[in-house]
This record gives structure tokens, C-alpha cells and sequence, in this order.
């Protein structure tokens, strides 16, 4: 059971037609679900009918490992050794010697551009190493430059329109953690301290990350705020066509993009994100995959758990959807080839997303945080959105819900060295 776009579909069939290749016997029914997935898994777990192997949205899978719905892996790390050889901050912990599952993809956020956008305002193009990383003045500096109205003025110029923005010079989520977290590492700052029981959002570090958030939208305005993107409704354009219509010149988004930019033939280009102190990304933004304790066949679905994110079998890598959890392909040069060196990776990608994830990343929270769902939807999501529409300064926002945040914390997820 799976969740995806119609080229996610496409690869997922293609890998099971191969599994069942090399695996005389054995059959697989793909249950692709693109809508509601959370409630209609919780569904089958409610009514004992579930999936052998599925993705799972990451806060559920910790729940259903502790209440027993999931396979525990460690036993069988040392019969299936590819399952041995992921990035430490693949793994999901639920106690010692208790693995639930991994990521499935270790998926990294980056600075995307058009590149024609940057060329017409004379910017240099965003820097792919992480050494080079811009400031974060010298982002907001080249966000004016790339922000026109209609009538070609910039922000800094007399009589420039913020309503009437023909191209935005950047667009950063306030409200989508793993846009923002990299951020708050490169400050010195973190979510919690380091028991994971109190919130630190309220640190001085903190705040002036948010504070810089929010004025890319009211200070600067060089960010879309609330809405402004949206083109009918509430539904805001994806990334590959906000940069092909050059609404938006560059964005904070997921690698997943990749996919899309090359399928709609975007004019792209991939920088690492803006720094405060040290570089950092937020890694490993994905749901998690794992094997259900219910399975009649679980010799079968660990072997297709496995299976299922090999780069050597599953085309998403080469495509530019996912990127692998094994070690190997970030480290070997011929492994690094075997998924980056074709015509869906442009040039820069070695420096931008190969080295910059294996030596940037910072995992994301959800795969993380004890009871970040609750956390969320009670106290945090609102918060942020109060920050976004520039209602209150963020000292003000974040000073008074870090003690609300904290009441709900219940500390870090177990992690364990292989």
C-alpha cells in the first residue's frame, strides 16, 4: 500500500513486476492510494485487514510500532545485510533493539531558481557547495533584485506595489518545518533542548530566524504572504510551475521537485540553502516504510521491504523523485553514478544534494519528536500562522507558546547505533 503521484505509480508497478521476476512464487497486489491515506490505513489496521508492506505517515508508524502492528526489523538485520547499510538517521526507534521501519527516501530541502529570472536581473546564480553558501543578507540583497511589480519596479524602489507583484524574489514556508529547521540549526538553535522536554523556540536564536521569515513577506517584501500565490482557491501552484511561469525566481522546497521540474521541462537550477553559521539542510523529509505484524507472509514482504527503495531496481532515483538511504551512494563513486549521472541530474548536483546531504543534513523533526502530531495541530501550526500573516512580531508569537509546547513534549525518539 503506497501514496503517490501518477509517475510514482508508474515506477512502484514497474519495481514489483521486477520483484516478481526474481521472485518465482511470489505475487503482489499494489494498493495505490493517492487521497485520505491516513484514514483509510487506520481503517484496515481497525478492521485487522492490513497491508503487507506499506508507506506509512511517520507520526502513525511510531504508534502502531508501539501498540505491536509492525514488524520489529533489528532480528533481521544480519539475514538481509542491504538492510544493515542505511544512513544512521534512516532508522525509526521505538526502544533498544525495536526498529519499526525507515524513511522511505532520504529527501533533503534545497534553494531552487529559475535560471532565466536570475540572468534577466543580473544575480549570481545561488551557490551549489555548501562552503559558498550565501548569508542570509546576501539572500535577502538578490531578493530584491529578482522582485518586480507590474510595473518593473523593486521593492526598494519609490512607488513599488506590493499588491500588484508581477515576480516574487523568493518563497520560504513559515508553517512546514522541514523549510525552516535547517535554519534554526545553521543559527545554533534547535527545537527542544536536549532531554526533548522543553521547547527552545523562545531562544533569542530562535526568534530572529522567524523574525527574518516574516520579514521577507512585510519588511522586505520580497515573499508572497498568505494567498498571494494561490490561483484558484486555496491551491498554490507547485514549484516547477512557479519558476516555469516565473511567478516566484527562487523557492525553498523538497528534492522530490526534481521529478516534476524535468517532466515540465522547468529552466532550473539547485542551490544549497542560505546559512547563518554552519550550513545546514533539514534530511530524510519523507514518510516511513515498513513490514505489518498482521502479514501471513513476512518472510516474503521483509524481502520486498528491502526491494522496494534499491536504487538498483526502482527507477525514482534515476528519475529524481527519491534519493537512497544506503550508505554507499553517497560515499562510492560508481554507486553515486549509478543514480545521478543521467540526463534528470543537472551538474551541480553532486555538490548540492550528494555532498551537501552527507555532510549537511539534519534529520526532520517528524522522525524525531515524541507527539510532534498532537504538538502541532494544537499549538504549534497555529502559532506559525500567526507569524506568517504578520499579525504579531515572532518574539511575541514564540515567547508565548514555547511554554504551551512544552507542556505537551514527551522528549526525543530512541536512536541506536548499528
Amino acid at each position: 500500500m503506497y501514496w503517490g503521484s501518477t509517475f510514482e505509480q508508474k515506477a512502484v508497478a514497474k519495481m514489483l513486476t521486477s520483484f516478481e521476476e526474481r521472485n518465482s512464487g511470489t505475487k503482489v497486489k499494489p494498493l495505490f492510494t493517492p487521497d485520505e491515506y491516513d484514514v483509510k490505513l487506520n481503517t484496515l489496521v481497525a478492521s485487522g485487514s492490513v497491508p503487507d508492506v506499506a508507506y506509512v505517515p511517520m507520526a502513525m508508524s511510531y504508534r502502531l510500532a508501539e501498540q505491536g502492528k509492525l514488524v520489529n526489523l533489528f532480528p533481521y538485520l544480519t539475514k538481509y545485510p542491504e538492510l544493515a547499510g542505511y544512513l544512521p538517521d534512516a532508522y525509526l526507534w521505538y526502544g533498544k533493539d525495536q526498529l519499526h521501519g525507515v524513511a522511505t527516501a532520504n529527501e533533503i530541502e534545497l534553494l531552487w531558481y529559475s535560471k532565466s529570472a536570475i540572468a534577466a536581473a543580473g544575480v549570481p546564480a545561488p551557490p551549489a557547495q555548501a562552503a559558498s553558501a550565501w548569508t542570509w543578507d546576501q539572500l535577502v540583497e538578490n531578493a530584491y533584485k529578482l522582485t518586480v511589480d507590474q510595473n518593473g519596479k523593486h521593492p526598494d524602489e519609490p512607488g513599488f506595489d506590493a499588491k500588484r507583484v508581477k515576480q516574487f524574489g523568493i518563497s520560504i514556508s513559515v508553517t512546514y518545518a522541514a523549510a525552516w529547521y535547517g535554519f534554526l540549526r545553521s543559527n545554533g538553535a534547535d527545537f527542544a533542548d536536549p532531554a526533548g522536554t522543553r521547547c527552545l523556540l523562545d531562544t533569542p536564536e530562535a526568534i530572529e530566524v522567524f523574525q527574518n521569515l516574516q520579514d521577507l513577506i512585510y519588511k522586505h517584501r520580497v515573499a508572497p504572504g498568505p494567498g498571494q500565490l494561490a490561483a484558484t482557491g486555496d491551491d498554490v501552484p507547485g514549484t516547477n510551475v512557479l519558476l516555469k511561469t516565473k511567478r516566484v525566481a527562487m523557492i525553498v522546497d523538497g528534492h522530490w521537485s526534481l521529478l516534476d521540474m524535468n517532466q515540465s521541462k522547468v529552466d532550473y537550477g539547485i542551490g544549497v540553502l542560505p546559512k547563518y553559521d554552519q550550513p545546514f539542510t533539514t534530511s530524510q523529509v519523507a514518510g516511513a516504510s515498513a513490514v505489518f505484524a498482521g502479514s501471513k507472509h513476512v518472510e516474503e514482504a521483509i524481502e520486498l521491504f528491502a526491494f522496494h527503495i534499491d536504487p538498483r531496481y526502482v527507477d525514482l532515483y534515476q528519475l529524481g523523485l527519491w534519493m537512497p538511504q544506503e550508505r554507499k551512494y553517497y560515499e562510492d563513486q560508481a554507486a553515486i553514478d549509478s543514480w545521478t549521472k543521467n540526463d534528470s541530474h543537472p551538474p551541480e548536483f553532486r555538490t548540492a544534494v550528494v555532498d551537501y546531504a552527507r555532510d549537511h543534513g539534519v534529520p526532520d523533526l517528524r522522525g524525531r519528536l515524541k507527539n510532534l502530531s498532537v504538538i502541532n495541530s494544537d499549538v504549534l501550526t497555529p502559532a506559525l500562522q500567526e507569524i506568517e500573516t504578520g499579525k504579531r512580531p515572532a518574539a511575541a508569537v514564540l515567547k508565548e507558546v514555547a511554554p504551551k509546547i512544552t507542556a505537551k513534549m514527551q522528549g526525543w525518539q530512541h536512536t541506536q547505533e548499528l
